[in-house]
């Protein structure tokens, strides 16, 4: 059995799919830059520079993977421009690998007999945070696992109306106030339910504003400090959620929200309608956060664990034996 064998053909499919604008962004940008040359020397190290960087990749990441691409030629001496890709999705995936992202297997979580495993959700409103919260619920209840949603964004009522349908939809319960409630009630309401019926897993949902950020990190912090007079330890994932279509905005989304809170984990919605999906590998490194999900539809199936290899290799090619 294969190391990667558990990545199913299905899933596959839709990651490469989800993909291909990015994919045939950075290929068509290549294979023009490559036209004519034989080694990969200055120029062409300028060329994939230029579209490293016009792929959201980022200035300070793209120049860091220019820099061991020079270090590999220059220790290899010779380095043709067939050979580029390979050296690319190496690379790329090493440093994805320095920068602690995860290899997971499924949508699975620890938990612990009795106490729900705890995680609030933040990002800007339009990112697809609520939609990420209703396809994880799915993705645990596929796989077993009882699932409690919060509706802590309290100050939109489309916020909450719609994460009480995506509840439905899934079967799963969500707990919910009136609009304007205090956002850490509805936190203690969920997780006092969530523990009292022993339910395994609690995604909890909080408003999306960042024009205060002393605001925000004010009202995040309450928000785990009234859940932590239920579940000591909660919340033990705080998710991002970003839109990786808005490239390096989403780059100072993360920067403000890694400030105000402490961010542990990253999912990044909505890949497969940009060319910008380059976003994923500079806020892996810039920012030292694990991306745990990555977006790539709008169909219950379509967000996935982020696997840095299958990922590298749908992006730059698969790897032939």
């Amino acid at each position: 059995m294969g190391i990667f064998s558990f990545f199913s053909k299905e899933k596959k499919e839709t990651l490469d799919k989800g993909l291909e604008k990015t994919k045939s962004n950075v290929f068509s940008k290549l294979s023009r830059a490559l036209v004519g040359k034989s080694k990969v020397d200055d120029d062409v190290l300028d060329e994939l520079e230029e579209i490293l960087i016009t792929s959201d990749v980022g200035v300070d990441t793209t120049l860091k993977i220019i820099e061991r691409i020079e270090q590999r030629v220059a220790r290899d001496k010779y380095v043709s421009t067939e050979e580029l890709h390979k050296v690319l999705r190496e690379e790329i995936a090493d440093l994805l690998t320095e920068n602690n992202a995860i290899d997971a297997e499924d949508f699975s979580v620890p938990i612990t007999s009795g106490v729900p495993y705890v995680i609030m959700v933040v990002g800007v409103n339009g990112v697809g945070k609520t939609t990420t919260i209703g396809k994880l619920a799915y993705q645990f209840k596929k796989a077993g696992k009882s699932v409690y949603l919060g509706a802590a964004d309290t100050f939109r009522a489309a916020a909450v109306e719609q994460l009480i349908i995506w509840g439905e939809r899934v079967g799963v319960p969500v707990i919910h106030q009136q609009m304007g409630s205090d956002p850490a009630s509805v936190a203690f309401d969920t997780l006092n339910s969530a523990k009292n019926n022993e339910a395994d897993i609690v995604i909890i949902d909080t408003a999306g504003r960042l024009h205060n950020k002393i605001g925000l990190m004010n009202e995040l912090t309450k928000i785990k400090n009234v859940m932590q007079k239920v579940i000591p330890d909660a919340p033990h994932e705080i998710l991002l959620v970003l839109d990786g279509s808005t490239g390096q905005n989403a780059f100072e989304q993360a920067k403000q929200f890694t400030a105000a809170t402490e961010v542990n984990a990253l999912a990044i919605t909505k890949l497969d309608g940009t060319a910008k999906g380059g976003v994923v590998i500079g806020i892996s490194d810039q920012f030292k956060t694990p991306v745990k999900y990555i977006g790539l539809g709008e169909g219950m199936e379509d967000l996935q664990v982020f696997n840095r290899r299958e990922f590298v290799d749908s992006l730059f090619g698969e790897e032939k034996n």
